[in-house]
């Protein structure tokens, strides 16, 4: 199934790009979500005629995202947690807990948006946390867990 995306795609493509994808990811997911329209003739002239305005709309976000990176940029979070007397907590903390800390620090944060790529927190110390708030604005925060 051809596709134009709407908007950029991480590991797909950027806005206005004709890609080929299985038919179940473009009807189930794409084209839902409205990233993506099938790639039919009427199709193309119609985003040809909007590709400024999406293109407009698609730099408004990121901008939007730029502000909210310099915001969490100067960041420092610190969540406390029950741990033991070696420094391993009872539990752990995910994202959806370090994207609560920041949001009470001042900046809406969603879990989707936190990053660990090495999986829960489950000791106390500081950790340096990607935060993705638009596919091409990645910000590094500071994190600190400590004992109750």
């Amino acid at each position: 199934m051809e596709v134009i995306l709407l908007e950029k795609v991480g590991k797909l493509g950027a806005i206005g790009d004709k890609v080929t994808v299985k038919s179940g990811f473009g009807r189930n997911f794409l084209v839902p979500q409205g990233k993506a329209v099938p790639a039919t003739a009427s199709n193309i002239a119609e985003f040809e005629a909007r590709r400024a305005e999406l293109e407009a709309a698609a730099a408004e976000k990121k901008a939007e995202a730029e502000k909210r990176a310099e915001k969490l940029a100067d960041l420092a979070v610190t969540i406390e947690a029950n741990a033991g007397d070696e420094g391993k907590l009872f539990g752990s903390i995910g994202t959806r807990d370090i994207a609560e800390a920041i949001t009470a620090a001042g900046v809406d944060v969603v879990k989707s948006e936190v990053r660990l790529p090495e999986g829960v927190i489950r000791e106390v110390g500081e950790y340096d946390i990607d935060v993705q708030v638009h596919a091409e604005v990645i910000q590094a925060i500071k994190l600190s867990v400590v004992p109750e």
